[in-house]
């Protein structure tokens, strides 16, 4: 049985405030129905996952391997 690819998600704030996300790769803040993507390792972060616990941003649903790439070339871009 092969190993399982982990993927990002699309998360969103269903939240009446902003939320900002801080993690330990970069910090997010949404407004009320901003939606953004979330790399696999992030999604594994305490600071997303505290987060999510409490409802603070929900799951839309999982990133496509499309937007997966993308946002991995963005968030490299912005290192450099």
């Amino acid at each position: 049985m092969g190993s399982r690819q982990r993927r990002g998600m699309l998360i969103k704030n269903t939240n009446t405030g902003p939320v900002t996300i801080v993690m330990q790769t970069r910090t997010i803040v949404l407004a009320p129905g901003d939606e953004t993507l979330v790399t696999a390792e992030e999604v594994q972060d305490s600071g997303l996952r505290d987060h999510l616990q409490v409802r603070g941003v929900s799951i839309v649903r999982p990133s496509t391997e499309m937007e997966d790439s993308e946002l991995r070339q963005t968030l490299e871009a912005e290192e450099d």
